[in-house]
């Protein structure tokens, strides 16, 4: 039984035990796709089968296109990543920490110790933070009344940070701020940078922050999986699509083939299929070292368990973190080399780009809570089935 097969196996037991309605799976290597496949259907309730050109929420896995552009603007020196973002920016020029609460319910809030960089922006160590994450941000955002993101109005960026910039990894809200950096340094929309300078480049033709009818009509069901097992649909779930700001943080949606494109021009070192230079070799070297020791990343425990389990795709290990992917900095127990890039999205979407071996995965649901055992069970396993049958091949 070759890789296919296998693979399609783990699809098929995903979808047949019911941990996810349906699901989709993809490798690459630096020339192009080695897998593709699908199992289940778009959707409880739906009798869709699903299939690879099936559009998927990113939702976090926007992070790292995001990043991609900003790192365009810093290698054309446009974009500095160690001055502060309120160069650009002056309203991170008044940003608090928020060091908890009053006695009587108060926030305690006080001046940053220094500038926000967009570096740390990057990298998750500015103090932002996420309300499903952190339990003070939480209680913050509660008696304020701030929007949740989903709904993309400028308000629910104005957020007190958590630690000082540069003293701690927080996953947080951070790489909205880079869509508001790359904004104002361009001169357009998110949306329209990232289309001209990233998207059509790599014929990322499905993947944008508004759907058309055709594209909505594409999409897999997003479903709630409660504490028993069930799993719903959750109705009409979607971005903004009439936007006060496109969520760099996980506005996006596309096609899995789409994503695995932007994987295999990590991997070529910064090239699109047809040759054409994304990003500089030594910009996605850059992208994928480790820009925070000695702070450990990758772990977090929620504040909102609707929305996630606890985090920790490593246990016992120590994580890092690029601009903007989680790095695991010691060999996984699926074979994923050391200083291989990874990250998902909310709805258990997942992908990892392994620079030693040039090869990478992507598995895609559309199930809340994040971090899913189940499906993070069936992740591994494809992982597992994909190392091993690259080491197959060589042998023989």
């Amino acid at each position: 039984m070759g890789m296919s097969e296998r693979i399609d196996r783990v699809l098929d037991d995903l979808a047949k035990t019911g941990a996810a309605p349906g699901v989709v799976a993809m490798v690459v290597n630096d020339h192009g796709p080695l897998y593709s496949g699908a199992a289940g259907t778009k959707g409880v309730g739906r009798s869709e089968p699903m299939t690879v050109d099936t559009i998927f929420w990113y939702a976090s896995m926007t992070k790292a296109l995001v990043a991609a552009g900003a790192m365009q603007l810093v290698e054309q020196g446009r974009l500095k990543l160690d001055e502060p973002a309120s160069n650009i920016l002056p309203e991170l020029a008044d940003v608090k920490v928020l060091d908890g609460f009053e006695a009587d319910g108060a926030p305690k809030l006080r001046p940053v110790r220094r500038p926000i960089t967009p570096r740390q922006l990057l990298t998750h160590t500015a103090g932002y933070g996420y309300n499903w994450a952190n339990g003070v941000i939480l209680r913050y955002l509660e008696k304020y009344e701030l929007p949740d993101l989903i709904h993309c109005k400028r308000r629910s960026l104005d957020q007190p940070l958590l630690a000082d910039p540069g003293d701690r990894w927080e996953y947080g809200i951070s790489i909205d701020w880079i869509g508001q950096l790359i904004e104002k340094v361009s001169g357009q929309s998110l949306r329209d940078y990232l289309r001209k300078n990233l998207f059509d480049p790599l014929g990322m033709d499905h993947t944008d922050f508004i759907q058309t009818a055709e594209q909505k009509a594409r999409r897999a069901t997003v479903h709630q999986k409660h504490p028993d097992g069930t799993i719903v649909p959750i109705p009409d779930h979607e971005v903004a699509q009439d936007p006060e700001f496109f969520m760099g943080g996980g506005g996006l949606c596309g096609l899995p083939a789409d994503y695995a494109t932007f994987m295999q021009m990590m991997l070529s070192g910064g090239k699109s299929k047809s040759g054409r230079a994304v990003l500089k070799p030594e910009t996605v070297a850059l992208m994928g070292q480790n820009h925070i020791a000695p702070l450990e990343a990758g772990v977090i425990k929620i504040a909102m368990p609707n929305l996630s389990h606890d985090v920790d795709f490593f246990p016992g290990q120590r994580q890092g973190w690029g601009l903007s992917f989680l790095i695991n900095l010691e060999r996984s127990a699926e074979g994923r080399n050391p200083g291989s890039l990874s990250w998902g999205g909310l709805a258990n979407t997942y992908f990892w780009i392994d620079p030693t071996a040039k090869i990478g995965g992507l598995l895609m649901t559309q199930v809340i809570p994040f971090a899913d055992p189940a499906i993070l069970k069936a992740y591994r396993a494809f992982e597992r089935t994909v190392y091993e049958e690259l080491a197959g091949a060589k042998a023989a």
